[in-house]
């Protein structure tokens, strides 16, 4: 997929699934701009990018506040004269369950995460507009946005948000041929490597240069960070054309599209509903079939 030309902000791409996206776009012809808090892991990857050819220059500071989203923008037009797409992965783990959650490790994940995501989205967007000749907003979501996940009150609640802005802004984006895609990846990084029943197939695939196991890879939906790359790069190019407001993951072999919330059963009541009316027809109406919530369990082999 050619993305010669264009210029990409890929944000928290110092390692992980962030330096992944940088590379792959750089290998496929954009000019990138590096984002992390990490000075050095910055650098190492535009000097990766550098030797394979490419371009890349690094911009070390957490995002968050505006002039950091301002400072990611001017970057990419000083350097390479223009702003083609935005890729909002910058993230923090601060997981804990509800009771014991902090005051600060719920406001550090959603200032990173969502904030981040709003401040450097809409500096991307005024520049997009400033241009005249469209753009792509790449957010990137996860898994447990869409379902919840145990001990991830932040991380959920910011992700969940991201997909609805994906939603919101294409919308608001549209008359500017602006594309605002959520990216909802699983890949073997150092979450998944927690998890018990991936720890050892990912450890051995590790140690010993062989591809992860099709169980894995197939009906988990995880892989590499390079198999969640090749996404990034198709809604950066031209080929994603009218793909916009959509939930899209991929992992491993899986290519998925969410749906959207929506109503699933409705029910009528003639003068409206009282507490007593619902509850005699929760069980045989609407709610007799609930929805689940929280990512599956991993089935293993």
């Amino acid at each position: 997929m050619d993305v010669d030309g264009k210029v990409a902000v890929v944000t928290g791409s110092g390692r992980g699934l962030g330096r992944a996206y940088a590379e792959a776009l750089a290998a496929a012809g954009a000019a990138v701009v590096v984002n992390d808090v990490d000075g050095q892991a910055a650098q190492e990857v535009v000097d990766a990018i550098a030797k394979e050819g490419g371009r890349a220059v690094p911009v070390v500071a957490p995002v968050g506040d505006s002039e950091v989203a301002d400072r990611l923008v001017a970057t990419a037009v000083k350097e390479f004269g223009r702003l083609d797409a935005m890729v909002t992965n910058a993230g923090i783990l601060r997981d804990r369950v509800l009771w014991k959650m902090s005051d600060d490790e719920f406001d550090d994940v959603i200032r990173v995460h969502l904030r981040g995501t709003f401040t450097c989205a809409r500096a991307a967007a005024q520049q997009f507009r400033e241009q005249g000749e469209g753009g792509r907003l790449i957010l990137v979501a996860s898994p447990a946005g869409q379902r919840g996940n145990f001990g991830q009150t932040n991380y959920a609640a910011a992700k969940a948000g991201i997909a609805a802005m994906a939603r919101t802004w294409a919308m608001e984006l549209a008359k500017a041929d602006v594309m605002v895609n959520a990216v909802v990846p699983v890949a073997a990084t150092e979450m998944t490597r927690t998890i018990p029943a991936f720890a050892p197939a990912i450890e051995e695939a590790e140690r010993t240069g062989a591809p992860l196991p099709r169980w894995l890879r197939r009906d988990e939906g995880l892989g590499t960070v390079e198999d969640v790359a090749a996404l990034i790069v198709f809604l950066a190019s031209n080929a994603s054309a009218g793909v916009t407001g959509q939930a899209i993951g991929i992992g491993g072999d899986r290519l998925a599209l969410w749906s959207h919330p929506a109503e699933k059963t409705v029910e009528y009541s003639q003068d409206g509903w009282t507490a007593e009316g619902i509850a005699a027809s929760w069980s045989a109406g609407i709610g007799a079939e609930p929805e689940s919530y929280g990512i599956p369990a991993p089935q293993g082999r």
